[in-house]
């Protein structure tokens, strides 16, 4: 199964809503790929930026995972991956 970049996206919305107390529409994402840093995403919630590190990023798509597609994963079941946009491929048994 791979998730597209808009769903990883939808996925670091409804963590992070939910951690701050927020509507997932008042978070922003940004996805973004460096050689020095690997996978990150750059977060906006009312104005404030706060940035998640690949493994931030992997929880909040086994969340999705499961809340969405009922499918209980794990971290080592993920690998993100670029090829035209980050995708998130998923190993499942």
């Amino acid at each position: 199964m791979v998730l597209s970049m808009d769903e990883i996206v939808n996925a670091i919305c409804l963590h992070m809503a939910e951690r701050k107390g927020v509507r997932p529409t008042d978070v922003n994402v940004e996805l973004s790929w460096e050689e020095d840093t690997g996978y990150s995403a750059e977060v906006w919630i009312q104005g404030r930026s706060q940035f998640l590190v690949e493994s931030n990023m992997i929880e909040a798509i086994l969340r999705y995972l499961h809340s969405e597609y009922n499918i209980r994963a794990y971290r080592e079941d993920i690998r993100l991956d670029l090829d035209e946009e980050i995708t998130a491929i998923v190993n499942q048994h």
